[in-house]
């Protein structure tokens, strides 16, 4: 498969996660939303850097791939990367309930986390999809 193809599969997968991301906001259920958006920045990510012929990382780090994005992302994503980089924090304690204590500063993430999550991950998913155009 060509890689702009790809990359719009992948992205086609983030937009799904971000709907779902949106359906546990709406329905209170906040750990899930800040998972949910993780993932559907962790997916336009990796878009990106198929977009590039990369192969796609085994990593779940967003830290990581976007260090890993090529100059024209990097630009794009630079005024929001911090807000990305904090949604590292929800891939794990916001799926099992035995994560590890404290990982969370403030234990489960609350609807201002959520709300938060989901707006960077839209933005997100908007700067790549215009890269993918």
């Amino acid at each position: 498969m060509e890689p702009r193809e790809e990359a719009r599969r992948w992205l086609e997968f983030a937009g799904e996660d971000l709907r779902m991301a949106e359906l546990a906001v709406g329905a209170d259920i906040f750990n899930q939303a800040c998972f949910h958006a993780q993932q559907a920045v962790e997916k336009c990510l990796k878009a990106s850097l198929i977009l590039q012929g990369e192969l796609v990382p085994r990593t779940h780090l967003i830290a990581d791939l976007v260090q890993q994005q090529p100059p024209a992302a990097r630009t794009a994503l630079d005024a929001f990367e911090t807000t990305l980089l904090e949604l590292d924090q929800f891939y794990i304690p916001t799926r099992y309930p035995d994560a590890v204590p404290g990982s969370l500063p403030e234990g489960l993430p609350q609807r201002q986390h959520a709300e938060k999550a989901l707006e960077v991950a839209r933005r997100c998913h908007e700067t790549v999809t215009q890269l993918v155009a």
